[in-house]
């Protein structure tokens, strides 16, 4: 007797299996030590604003490390970028996981020794962003060298599974540390963790890139920044997914009223604030989970705008409701959201951009990235101020939607993006 056909439903629906970007061999090294090292960077991220309140009961005190943070970013990112296109990124990154391993060692000894004062956390933190505005480009032009064009959605949704995991579970191994009163010890481990990338580069071997022909753009240099420059002002579809990146954020970016919003609109502890603070890290590990179980994403401008809408429409209910267990689904729904977004405009910005110039493209983008939320923070804590937390959130979610609305009528080409349009850069990866 034959066997029964597989019905529509079992034929669409497949076992999980190993993302295709991981069996990759150079990607599946990296990201499995960005996976150790972006839980001890949160580790450390977390454990410094305990510090701070240990230190000092002043809340701008902790608006400070936000400063300390956006403004090397702000100032370094353009020449970062610019070195991640003339010089080799695998060596770059050896150099800045080594150097930010070391600020994090510097952080622990200090705390160890008793030694440590706020000048210390804030100098350390700015040293700390120098590297990252150096490692961002490197690291995420690199990638595209690793996998092949369409293995890069998937690869980026791997990324943001280990950032996810990171977010997840970082804090809250970092809150049992410091509970056992072990603070130095954070920072410690989150130096160790760096050894995992460095690790991971060292078995790597060597990668090529696509370097500019030109001489003139073959050194670091102002010609060569402003080439990067003038490269994504021509390019719409980058410049599209930048700008409505930053004005999603912009509006929409409210975690610092999340303790108003726990406590005097939700009206719940502590235990619930962290369930709070940890649900867009759920929804964006679930999203990414997803998205890597998929072979490819069809028409991914339409989606991507489909996901900042979602994301707007979201943290417009997360201000509005009173309710914790629609509050928790909001959020869930806005970090899934997010990821669905980050994967595809990370995909859209590397495939259009030819390999000799990503370095560039992605240290513009690490600006949008950065500044949106940052200032995004600000403009939610005056709105706060001057008519509630609520109304704060609820008018960023409706601004967010807003953008999209905009992006889409000056730039209506992005919806009919496919994801399948010729590659503009060479891929080297084998």
């Amino acid at each position: 007797m034959s066997e029964p056909k597989p019905t529509i439903l079992q034929r669409k629906i497949q076992p999980p299996h190993i993302p295709p970007s991981l069996h990759h061999r150079r990607f599946l090294l990296l990201w499995s030590g960005l996976l150790i090292s972006i839980a001890g960077s949160q580790m450390q991220l977390w454990a410094l604003f305990w510090h701070i309140r240990t230190i000092t009961d002043q809340p701008i005190a902790l608006g400070m490390v936000g400063l300390a943070r956006i403004v090397p970013v702000i100032i370094f990112s353009l020449i970062g970028g610019a070195v991640a296109d003339v010089l080799n990124r695998r060596r770059i990154l050896f150099l800045t996981q080594s150097g930010m391993a070391l600020v994090a060692l510097a952080l622990g000894w200090l705390t160890l020794t008793g030694q440590i004062d706020l000048w210390h956390i804030y100098l350390l933190t700015a040293l700390q962003a120098i590297a990252q505005a150096f490692d961002g480009p490197a690291r995420q032009a690199l990638v595209p060298n690793l996998v092949p064009k369409q293995d890069l959605p998937n690869a980026f949704s791997m990324n943001s599974i280990a950032n996810q995991a990171g977010a997840i579970a970082g804090p809250a191994i970092s809150g049992f540390i410091i509970a056992a009163g072990g603070l130095a010890y954070v920072y410690i481990f989150n130096a160790v963790s760096f050894l995992a990338v460095i690790a991971a580069l060292v078995f790597m071997g060597s990668v090529e890139q696509i370097k500019s022909s030109s001489v003139r753009n073959s050194v670091v240099s102002l010609p060569a920044i402003q080439e990067g420059i003038r490269f994504i002002i021509n390019s719409p579809l980058i410049i599209s997914t930048m700008i409505l990146d930053f004005f999603a954020t912009f509006f929409a970016s409210a975690n610092t009223l999340m303790p108003i919003i726990a406590r005097d609109v939700l009206h719940v502890g502590a235990v619930e604030y962290g369930w709070l603070s940890a649900a867009q890290a759920i929804g964006a590990m679930i999203a990414a989970v997803v998205i890597s179980q998929l072979r490819e994403i069809k028409k991914q401008g339409a989606v991507f705008m489909m996901a900042v809408v979602v994301f707007g429409i979201a943290t417009t209910l997360f201000g509005a409701t009173r309710y914790l267990l629609v509050a928790l689904a909001a959020l869930v729904i806005v970090g899934a959201a997010d990821t669905v977004s980050t994967i595809i405009r990370n995909t859209i910005r590397q495939l259009a951009t030819p390999d000799y110039i990503r370095g560039r493209m992605t240290s513009v983008n690490q600006i949008f990235f950065h500044g949106g939320p940052q200032l995004g923070e600000v403009e939610a804590g005056v709105v706060a101020q001057l008519f509630g937390a609520p109304l704060a959130i609820i008018s960023g979610g409706i601004g967010c939607i807003l953008a999209v609305i905009w992006i889409a009528r000056r730039w209506p080409n992005i919806l009919k993006y496919r994801g399948d349009e010729p590659m503009l850069a060479g891929n080297l990866a084998s």
